[in-house]
């Protein structure tokens, strides 16, 4: 009896201390902290990495083409199997084009090929003028007659296919000045069934005049390359006049178009035609000197 009892008050110590630890709130995690220069690196560091630019494009020139442009006082012959384009030729003068091989490695070897190793644009047609702006050439005809009266015949298969036109940089460079070489894309106008052929390779190509900029060719077009020298050429080429219907026709054709008479597409064709025959009477490769491709790009103004 007096061991129990004497046990009690050592039974309820015990248990008065359970409850009180048990009523005990826990104590919170130890709390870190940073000094106030921590925060600040790290937020300066984060600013300054969203801030940066984005390289730019790799404008270096990798590769030189020279273009002869003529100008012909009669229409060229299409009768024969071999003709001769012209038969009086006057010459305009002589581009120096830089190509961009880095930015675009596919439109530019496709351009060489058409220039150099085939010559296929020698003696093909500037097709289409718009004053102030740009010119086009390299067309793509239906049939080899076509290709006679100065038009590429397809199918052009020997090329690879152009995949630059699905990477975003390559619309990255600016229709920004005169003399800019821009594969074309939303000015195309090769002939709608040969768009068809599923060997189509499009190797039409314009040549910006200037003075100013062609802000509705850019993100549109791919630019591949720089006019280096003759510029003057571009000017004359761009000097020559073109056809241009009446006002009072244009709103025939809108009309036209509106109600969906294809008419109106075939009479647009021929508008911007330059009303003298300018064509390429030459072009091929020129070798660049060594250790060339490390330079910059250079200027449009300063031959290499």
């Amino acid at each position: 009896m007096n061991h129990v009892l004497q046990s009690s008050p050592v039974r309820a110590s015990s248990s008065l201390m359970t409850l009180m630890m048990a009523a005990t709130p826990s104590s919170p995690p130890p709390s870190i902290s940073f000094p106030r220069r921590t925060f600040l690196f790290f937020s300066s560091t984060t600013s300054t990495a969203l801030s940066l630019p984005s390289p730019p494009p790799d404008t270096t020139i990798t590769d030189r083409i020279f273009m002869d442009f003529s100008l012909c006082p009669t229409f060229f012959r299409p009768e024969g199997t071999d003709p001769t384009l012209c038969s009086s030729p006057v010459p305009l003068g002589r581009l120096i084009i830089g190509l961009y091989g880095h930015l675009a490695p596919i439109t530019v070897s496709n351009f060489k090929a058409m220039c150099s190793s085939r010559s296929l644009y020698r003696n093909t047609l500037v097709h289409k003028i718009f004053p102030g702006q740009f010119f086009l050439a390299g067309r793509q005809g239906l049939s080899r007659r076509d290709s006679k009266l100065g038009e590429l015949h397809p199918p052009l298969d020997f090329l690879p296919p152009n995949t630059d036109t699905l990477r975003p940089n390559a619309f990255l460079l600016k229709h920004s000045r005169g003399g800019v070489v821009s594969l074309c894309l939303s000015e195309n106008d090769d002939d709608p069934d040969v768009k068809l052929d599923p060997h189509y390779r499009n190797v039409e190509f314009l040549i910006t005049t200037g003075p100013g900029p062609c802000p509705q060719l850019d993100n549109k077009n791919v630019v591949f390359g720089t006019v280096l020298q003759g510029l003057d050429v571009v000017a004359a080429i761009a000097s020559i006049p073109t056809y241009k219907p009446s006002e009072r026709i244009q709103k025939y054709n809108e009309l036209a178009a509106f109600i969906g008479d294809k008419r109106a597409d075939t009479a647009r064709a021929i508008w911007n035609r330059p009303l003298k025959t300018v064509y390429i009477s030459d072009c091929g490769e020129l070798k660049l000197k060594p250790n060339a491709t490390t330079k910059p790009s250079l200027s449009p103004t300063l031959p290499y």
